[in-house]
């Protein structure tokens, strides 16, 4: 039988206890001791041939169990631990095999043992699994205990690697490697991934350190201009440092020229405009913005033409023209142009009336609706007109009466005049006041004369009463003029 080849397990060969169900129906240990003192006692060849048949049959027995034996032993040599042997009916024999098979059965637990463990961790990532030889002492536990030691020597570290990934990806960046068990550091390339992965978190940590100042500086503080700065970065944190910075700048840049802008536009310059190269939503801004102060421009001229037509030009129905505006732009333009147009109608009535009362028509009243101090204008136009509505009637009614109807005495009554219609109204009821004594005095001589009477005679400052009374109604008529 040949190194690997399997050893025959004959039942028949088999001692009585194997047959038996493992119940042991072995001899005394005497008789045991007997058999082998018997069989390993020297014959000669010659005194082999005359050996009984019992002999020669017990040795033939063990000769076949030690060349199962040493098939055995070639095969676990060779690697092979499910070899078992079937005992003989030789008690040594029988013992040695069951010594062999359970040394083969230890090893093959220990290789399943390895096997299984080796998948566990390696494929499965069961990191806290471990080989277990139960029952096994010595040695075999030695060896496993030790198995179990390097298992847990290499699954520290990973774990430890693994524990810290674990929170940088959860964002806690105060988690390092612990570069030492039992108070001993480690070496070699454990040290090498754990001091990487220290090194790491602390870029990590230097990395959101300076982004979170920048951006709460840039985004939250209103400091603009700040930069992040991250030393020893290489790679991806290099060019991530550069694309805050970057940005912080871009922003920086905008919103300073918006600043700029916006601060000339409440300063009442509406020559700047945003210049800065923006793209996206900020571009949208900057053209909202642009759009903001050319229409703003727009207004503040149309308005300031409007002002100099109708307030300084006198050129009254001139309107505002802002094109495109919305919302409360054109709510202004609407305002400015609804302002001019009732200015325009006021002036222009309040000129038709004035036009007729210098033409003699006061028949005219002020009739746009108007409010405040145009309200007051109005109201004393209109009451200067009914004045001297009053006034001419009463003039005209006393002319009447002394001038042509002969009806002498008669007074003008203009109730609520003032200053030089006070005068006017006043002097018209001195001249017809005098005129009547005048007359009367006239009357009263000529009378008389007629009578034959010739001993009354008109009083001369009659007459030159009445020649005063006529100037001064001139004068005064021509100061209200």
């Amino acid at each position: 039988m040949g190194v690997g080849d399997r050893p025959d397990l004959l039942e028949d060969e088999a001692p009585a206890d194997r047959r038996n169900g493992g119940k042991s129906t072995r001899r005394s240990k005497k008789a045991a001791g007997k058999r082998r003192a018997v069989a390993d006692v020297e014959m000669p060849l010659d005194a082999e041939d005359r050996a009984p048949d019992g002999v020669k049959e017990r040795r033939a027995s063990r000769e076949r169990s030690l060349n199962r034996l040493l098939a055995g032993l070639r095969a676990v040599n060779a690697g092979d631990f499910s070899v078992r042997i079937a005992a003989d009916g030789d008690p040594l024999t029988a013992d040695i095999i069951d010594v062999f098979n359970s040394l083969a059965e230890k090893q093959a637990r220990l290789v399943d043992e390895l096997s299984r463990v080796s998948g566990s961790i390696g494929r499965d990532g069961r990191m806290r699994d471990s080989i277990a030889m139960t029952g096994a002492g010595g040695q075999w536990m030695t060896a496993a205990e030790s198995v179990n030691s390097l298992i847990a020597d290499l699954v520290h570290p990973t774990s430890e690697v693994s524990r810290v990934i674990k929170a940088v990806a959860e964002g806690d960046l105060s988690q390092k490697v612990e570069l030492e068990i039992d108070g001993k550091q480690v070496q070699d390339e454990f040290f090498r991934i754990g001091s990487t992965v220290n090194r790491m978190v602390d870029q990590l940590n230097s990395f959101a350190s300076e982004v979170t100042r920048v951006a709460r500086e840039v985004g939250t503080e209103g400091v603009l201009g700040g930069q992040a700065n991250v030393p020893g970065v290489g790679g991806t944190w290099k060019d991530l440092t550069d694309s805050v910075n970057a940005m912080a700048s871009n922003v920086t840049n905008q919103v300073r020229n918006i600043a700029v802008v916006t601060t000339a536009v409440a300063n009442g310059d509406l020559s700047q405009k945003i210049t800065v190269e923006v793209r996206g939503e900020v571009l949208e801004l900057k053209n909202t913005i642009n759009t903001m102060v050319d229409q703003l421009s727009a207004f503040a001229a149309e308005v300031t033409r409007v002002s100099r037509e109708v307030g300084t030009e006198g050129v009254l129905g001139g309107q505002a023209n802002v094109p495109g505006v919305a919302g409360t732009w054109k709510d202004l333009t609407d305002n400015v142009n609804f302002m001019a147009a009732n200015l325009t109608s006021q002036v222009r009535n309040i000129a038709v009336v004035t036009t007729a009362v210098a033409n003699g028509d006061l028949s005219r009243k002020i009739t746009v609706d108007v409010r405040g101090e145009v309200l007051e204008l109005k109201d004393t136009i209109n009451k200067m007109v009914d004045q001297l509505n009053s006034f001419s009637v009463e003039v005209i009614r006393v002319a009447r009466e002394v001038g042509t109807e002969g009806v002498l005495g008669g007074q003008a009554n203009v109730p609520g005049v003032a200053g030089s219609w006070k005068s006017l109204t006043e002097n018209v009821n001195g001249m017809a006041n005098n005129l009547t004594n005048q007359v009367r005095n006239i009357a009263d001589v000529t009378t008389a004369v007629a009578k034959g009477d010739l001993s009354r005679k008109i009083a001369v400052e009659a007459m030159e009463l009445l020649s005063q009374a006529q100037d001064k109604f001139a004068g005064s008529y021509a100061g209200a003029r």
